[in-house]
């Protein structure tokens, strides 16, 4: 597992699968997570407050999970959502697959796990909740964001969650500055924040 990472496509470390019970959208279900994908004891600390704060999503739509790992962010939105249809984007291949067999397991037909390069290119999405991958380094991240947030539909709205000594100001400041998108924070949660993202106007 030396340099490799959860955003890593393909992890070579122990794929064994674990039952794991948690809390998504108010109730206990139990997922199956693995090594090499993001928290993969449960849902970490960022996410939990993404998904505590964030206002409740839109009856249907076209949503999008960006950096899915095992799922929690897209289990969540299709369980408050059923009518959704959310899309769980990763690069890690194995995070994609976990998220797909919790969907199934759930019974929840709305989620699309896929890469990244496997998601239309014309498709568009009324809401994007993510946890980014900030440890990928700021060019990196700056790339993902700037080539999904701008996909968001005209009356679109993205929640990032990013804790506050990682960057999450200057983040704020650069979606406003490069990306031309209206930012504001939206939440503070024990050490994050919540950034709102949705066109001008």
């Amino acid at each position: 597992m030396s340099g490799e990472h959860y955003f890593t496509a393909q992890p070579t470390g122990p794929a064994e699968r674990r039952r794991v019970d948690v809390e998504l959208a108010g109730r206990r279900v139990v997922v199956q997570t693995a090594g090499g994908v993001f928290s993969p004891a449960g849902v970490d600390t960022g996410t939990r407050a993404l998904l505590r704060e964030a206002p409740a999503p839109p009856s249907h739509g076209t949503f999008l999970d960006l950096g899915c790992g095992w799922g929690p962010v897209a289990l969540t939105l299709a369980l408050r959502s059923p009518e959704a249809d959310v899309f769980a984007v990763d690069v890690n291949e194995r995070a994609i697959d976990l998220t797909r067999l919790n969907a199934a397991s759930l019974g929840l037909q709305g989620v699309v796990a896929s890469l990244p390069e496997d998601v239309p290119p014309a498709l568009r999405f009324d809401l994007i909740w993510s946890n980014p991958p900030i440890r990928v380094g700021k060019q990196v991240l700056h790339d993902l964001l700037g080539t999904w947030l701008p996909r968001l539909t005209q009356e679109g709205t993205a929640y990032l969650v990013v804790q506050k000594n990682l960057g999450a100001d200057s983040l704020h400041r650069w979606i406003r500055a490069e990306l031309g998108l209206s930012c504001d924070r939206y939440a503070v949660s024990k050490g994050f924040r919540i950034l709102r993202v949705s066109r001008e106007g």
